[in-house]
C-alpha cells in the first residue's frame, strides 16, 4: 500500500485537525467528520494514524546525547501550580556562563517534541528550561489527546505564572549569565507574548503562531520580538495587525515572518503539518535572534 504523504490530504483535513487540536470540537465529532474524507484506499484508520504525532522516528537530538547535560528538575511556582517539573539542558562542555532560553510547550504538556526542542536549543550554546505545565496534574500523560484534556483543567493565567517562575529559576541558575529569552509554540506562543508583557527584563521573545495579548497588555511590552506565523493559519493571523500597530506606535523592536502555504504547527516535525523548509528557516532565524539579543552589551 502506498505510504500517505501530506500532498494526499486535503486542506480541509488539516483545518479539521486544527479545530480538534485546539479543543473546538470533541474527538467523537472529529472522527465523524474525518470519516467523510475516507475514500477508496484512504481509510479512516490510515487517516487517523497519519495525523497522529510520530515521536519515535522524529526526535532530532536524542535523550542522552553526549554533547549535552540534560536532566529533569523541579522548581517552585508559588503563584502557579506549586512544584513544576522541567527539562534543563545545556552543552556538556563549557567554561563560561550561558544565555538562557525558556521553551514553552503547546496545549498538551511537555511532550517528546518540546523536550527535543529544548535539547536542540541547548546544542546551539544555551542553557534551556522546558517546563511541564501539567506537573500539578501528574505531568504529560504520554499521549497528546490526554494531555490536551488535562491542560484544559488548568487556567492559562496560572500556567503563565509557572513559566514566569521558570524564568526566575533560570535567571538565578549558577550556569546562566542572566540574559534570557523565550520561545513558545501555539499556546506557548501566547505564553511567549505574555512573558514579554509581564517581564520587563526579558531580553527576547519568539512566539510561533501564538495568540496575541490584548491591546492594554501589548502597551506594556519593551522586549524585542520575533514572531513566526503560518500563512494558512487564519485563526491566529487575524490578531496580528492590531498587535503590530501597538508595537510600531511604541517603537518596540519586532519582526514577523509569514511562511507561505504552511499550516499552524509547521515547526512540529512529528506531525504532517510539518514543513521542513519553513521549520528550518524559522529555527535558523530564531537561533540567530537569540544569539544577537542574549549577549552581554
Amino acid at each position: 500500500m502506498k505510504k500517505l504523504t501530506k500532498e494526499d490530504i486535503s486542506q480541509e483535513v488539516f483545518d479539521l485537525y486544527d479545530d480538534y487540536a485546539h479543543n473546538k470540537i470533541e474527538r467523537r465529532l472529529f472522527i465523524e467528520k474525518l470519516s467523510l474524507f475516507a475514500v477508496g484506499t484512504l481509510t479512516l484508520p490510515s487517516l487517523l494514524s497519519f495525523m497522529t504525532p510520530n515521536y519515535l522516528d522524529s526526535i532530532l537530538i536524542k535523550p542522552g546525547d553526549p554533547r549535552l547535560k540534560s536532566e529533569f528538575i523541579t522548581y517552585d511556582s508559588p503563584k502557579g501550580g506549586g512544584k513544576i517539573k522541567g527539562l534543563l539542558s545545556q552543552p556538556a562542555e563549557t567554561n563560561k556562563k550561558l544565555p538562557g532560553i525558556i521553551v514553552v510547550h503547546e496545549n498538551r504538556g511537555l511532550n517528546p517534541y518540546i523536550e527535543d526542542v529544548g535539547r536542540r536549543a541547548a546544542i546551539e550554546g544555551f542553557i534551556t528550561l522546558a517546563p511541564d505545565a501539567l506537573s500539578p496534574l501528574g505531568g504529560y500523560p504520554g499521549n497528546d489527546d490526554e494531555g490536551r484534556e488535562l491542560q484544559k483543567k488548568r487556567s492559562r493565567e496560572e500556567m503563565l505564572e509557572d513559566f514566569i517562575a521558570a524564568y526566575k529559576y533560570l535567571k538565578s541558575h549558577k550556569d546562566c549569565n542572566g540574559y534570557i529569552g523565550v520561545v513558545g509554540f501555539c499556546f506557548g506562543g501566547w505564553i511567549a507574548n505574555m512573558m514579554a508583557v509581564k517581564i520587563p527584563s526579558l531580553y527576547a521573545a519568539v512566539p510561533y503562531y501564538g495568540g496575541q495579548p490584548t491591546a492594554a497588555e501589548a502597551e506594556k511590552i519593551k522586549t524585542p520580538l520575533l514572531a513566526h506565523y503560518a500563512s494558512l493559519d487564519i485563526r491566529v493571523n487575524e490578531g496580528w495587525p492590531a498587535y503590530e500597530a501597538i508595537l510600531k506606535k511604541n517603537k518596540v523592536e519586532h519582526t514577523a515572518y509569514f511562511y507561505e502555504e504552511v499550516n499552524h504547527g509547521f515547526h512540529n516535525n512529528t506531525t504532517p503539518r510539518y514543513d521542513e523548509k519553513a521549520a528550518t528557516l524559522s529555527w535558523t532565524r530564531t537561533i540567530d535572534f537569540f544569539r544577537e539579543k542574549l549577549k552581554k552589551k
